[in-house]
Order: C-alpha cells, then sequence, then structure tokens
C-alpha cells in the first residue's frame, strides 16, 4: 500500500474515533498500536516502550502535576474573589472598566495557574452577574472573561508549554521567557478594545456611580489582596528566568507560596487539601496516559515515513516557507475548535515541527504562535472548551448564541495580535534572548 493511503488512513481513523467521542489516550494508542503491528509486527512495541521510559525519566516532568497542584489550591483558596474585589473598587469609575479589571485577573490566574479552565469559570461565577447586574452588556462581559481566560496556556507557567519543551526538546525556561510579551500584548490590546469601545458606546459598559465605587482607604486596603499572588508569580517565574531553580524546582515553590497563601487568608483546610490533591490525580492521570499514547503516535507516524511526503506537500503550498506556515496555523485553528490543546500538540508537532525548522523558524517562535492559535481556538465556536466551561457558570438568562455572538469581536483582536507577532518575532524572542542569550 502507497505512503498517501496509509497516512490517510491513518489520520481518517484517528478524526473518526475522536468525533465519535472516544477518550483521546484510546484513539491515539488504540490506532497507533494497530497500524505498528501491521506495519512492523510484535517488535515494534519495544520501540514504544523504550520511547516512554526515556521521556518518564524526563526530570521536567514532575513539574506538571506541582503546577496543577497549584492552580488546584489557588481556586479554592478564594483568591480570585479578593481579586475581583480589589479590580472593582479601582476600575468601577471608568467606562468598561469591570470588563477591563476582569480581563487583568485573567491575566494575573493565568500566571498563578497555568491552565485556561480555571478563569473562566471563577470570572465567569463571580464577575459575570456582577457585570450584567450593573447593566454592562451581555455579549461585553461574555467575550472579556472568554477571551482572557485563554491565556492560561499562554502567560507562564503553561502545563501545555512544558508539554510543547518535552515534545520538542526546546527549553522551558525559554518558552516560559517568550511567553510573557505576548501575553501582556494581547492583554493590553483586549482591554483597548474594551476600553476604546465603551468611550464610544458609553451603554455597553457604563461607569459605576460614585457610591459604588469605594472610598481611597477601601482601595488601598483591597491592594492586600494581590500582594501574595503577585508574590507566587514573582517567585515562580522570576527563579525561572534567573536561573535559580527548574521548572520542577520553581513549581514546588509555587506549591509551598499558595500554601502558605491559603493560610494566611484563612481559607485552608483539610478538605480543600484532599479535593486539590484528587482532582490533581485525575487531570496528571489523564495526561500521563495521553503522553503515553502520544509515544506511540510518534513511533507509528515516523514507521510510515510519510514524514518526506508532508514535507514535500507543504513546500508545494504557494507562497514558500510564508504559506506553509500560515497552513499550518489555519490547520490547527481549525482543530482547536473541536480538540483539546493537548491532543492538537501531540497530532500536529510529530508533523509539523520538522516542517517549521527545515524552513528556519525558530521552534520557540513558532511555540507561542502554535499556543496563541490553540487559544484562539479555545474561544472560538462550534466547540471551543471555553464556550461551554463559561455556559456551565453563567446565570440562566444567558444562551449558548450570546456566547458565540460574544467571541467575535475579541477573536478579531486575537488574531491582530497574532499578526503582530508573526509580524515582528522579536515580540515573542526578544526576553528569551535576552534572559538566555
Amino acid at each position: 500500500m502507497s505512503v498517501e493511503m496509509i497516512t490517510l488512513l491513518f489520520f481518517g481513523s484517528l478524526l473518526f474515533f475522536l468525533f465519535l467521542g472516544v477518550p483521546l489516550a484510546f484513539v491515539l494508542g488504540g490506532v497507533s498500536v494497530v497500524f505498528l503491528y501491521f506495519d512492523w509486527g510484535p517488535d515494534a512495541f519495544y520501540m514504544v516502550a523504550s520511547n516512554m521510559w526515556s521521556t518518564m525519566n524526563s526530570f521536567t516532568l514532575i513539574a506538571i502535576p506541582l503546577f496543577i497542584f497549584m492552580a488546584m489550591l489557588l481556586e479554592r483558596s478564594g483568591v480570585a474573589r479578593d481579586l475581583y474585589h480589589m479590580m472593582h473598587l479601582w476600575w468601577s469609575g471608568v467606562r468598561g472598566g469591570l470588563a477591563i479589571g476582569t480581563v487583568g485577573i485573567c491575566a494575573i490566574f493565568a500566571a498563578m495557574c497555568g491552565i485556561s479552565g480555571a478563569a473562566v469559570t471563577s470570572m465567569g461565577t463571580i464577575a459575570l452577574p456582577n457585570m450584567l447586574e450593573r447593566k454592562y452588556d451581555k455579549e461585553m462581559a461574555l467575550g472579556a472573561i472568554n477571551a482572557g481566560g485563554g491565556w492560561g496556556i499562554l502567560i507562564p507557567p503553561s502545563i501545555i508549554m512544558i508539554l510543547y519543551a518535552l515534545i520538542t526538546g526546546v527549553s522551558v525556561g525559554e518558552l516560559f521567557a517568550a511567553g510573557i510579551v505576548p501575553g501582556l500584548l494581547l492583554m493590553v490590546l483586549v482591554s483597548l478594545y474594551i476600553g476604546i469601545r465603551c468611550y464610544f458606546q458609553p451603554h455597553l459598559g457604563p461607569a459605576l456611580p460614585a457610591e459604588d465605587r469605594g472610598s481611597l482607604k477601601d482601595k488601598f486596603i483591597a491592594l492586600r489582596s494581590v500582594i501574595l499572588p503577585i508574590f507566587i508569580v514573582v517567585i515562580v517565574l522570576g527563579s525561572i528566568l534567573a536561573g535559580v531553580a527548574t521548572a520542577t524546582e520553581a513549581a514546588a515553590i509555587g506549591v509551598f507560596g499558595a500554601l502558605v497563601s491559603s493560610i494566611v487568608y484563612r481559607r485552608f483546610s483539610w478538605e480543600m487539601l484532599r479535593e486539590s490533591c484528587v482532582r490533581t490525580l485525575r487531570l496528571t492521570g489523564m495526561i500521563m496516559w495521553i503522553l503515553f499514547a502520544a509515544h506511540a503516535f510518534s513511533t507509528a507516524y515516523n514507521s510510515m515515513g510519510a514524514q518526506p511526503m508532508i514535507l514535500e506537500f507543504m513546500m508545494s503550498i504557494p507562497g514558500g516557507e510564508w504559506g506553509a506556515l500560515a497552513a499550518i496555523l489555519i490547520i490547527i485553528f481549525l482543530m482547536a475548535m473541536v480538540l483539546d490543546p493537548l491532543g492538537i500538540m501531540l497530532i500536529t508537532l510529530p508533523v509539523f515541527l520538522p516542517i517549521v525548522t527545515g524552513f528556519g523558524f525558530d521552534p520557540v517562535w513558532f511555540g507561542i504562535l502554535f499556543i496563541i492559535m490553540m487559544e484562539i481556538g479555545y474561544m472560538t465556536p462550534p466547540f471551543g472548551f471555553n464556550l461551554f466551561y463559561l455556559k456551565g457558570v453563567a446565570p440562566p438568562g444567558v444562551t449558548m448564541g450570546d456566547i458565540y455572538r460574544s467571541v467575535i469581536p475579541y477573536t478579531a483582536v486575537e488574531m491582530f495580535g497574532l499578526f503582530l507577532v508573526i509580524l515582528f518575532p522579536g515580540i515573542a524572542l526578544w526576553l528569551p534572548n535576552l534572559l538566555m542569550g
């Protein structure tokens, strides 16, 4: 059978079972094992086990459960509610201020958690009812939460970045450094969009009356709520970027900081600790099984000899290397509408990364583009994950149609940010080059 036909059957089988709703780990592992058996015979399974063993020996892998545990502790310690109260006091006098403050909280939460759903569910529960009660436009409020919530995979520390580094072999520290400026850029662009639109259309995000804004004393007292979260962000990212600690060691420091934060704010309980441990175990177990299956997929893909064929196909796309890059990003965007970012990464990186490096593109820069595109897909209909996270916590009056419509302008803003990172690679590469040469 020709390589083209085998490739078509292989990827067609993957997509078929994924759309049937079969769990990703079973699809990747099961389909890959079947193709490996008929292609190489039983001996191929030893290669898969060998690849898995080498990955399991990676010290960086330990950072994943630690960062997840830190996120679970912070999510249950009431940090999000305290942050929103502070932002409410400081930004309520500005048109669109509550939405801008919510976007800022999402960025802070992203820098503490490393996962996407935490900010969406927290702000959907806390900020959305408040904004709707204050007569904010429904779509303006929904879109702000949806857009900001996706930054958990872009602003470090990011679980997706750690997995990208494991798969591609690039430095986790470089990826973390590369994600900071693009993350801040997207936050500024989204905030500017909200501020400018509400300035010309005040009814979309009215400023609150003076009696609801709090006194200056209240505002400064509320600032205490950001001290420990900012401290956690500084010690985690600062230790990595300064070269003092590895990602794994920094994650352990972050867990300690999250525990101290919950104790200081008097939110610590053994039940909260137990729930955080159980959820960490579930998420980590899911990620590890998917990672095992990904090695089977990578081995099967390489054994088919499909890589030269796909490279030749990409070379034939009009526009040369930039046309190929555009095609890759469009494919990632379409997949991100229906699949989890981890699954997209494990399916596409073995295919796309050799093409990207073959064209001479920096794999760290491509990693940021990859993650931004997945983050945009996270908030885009029909099946972006953030859409359903938000629907699950939204008040009864919010329909799925409201959520779908709300993302349109925010998607355009984030696409513009992506275009800027493509046009000016230094946005992503300046900080890692400065810190790590």
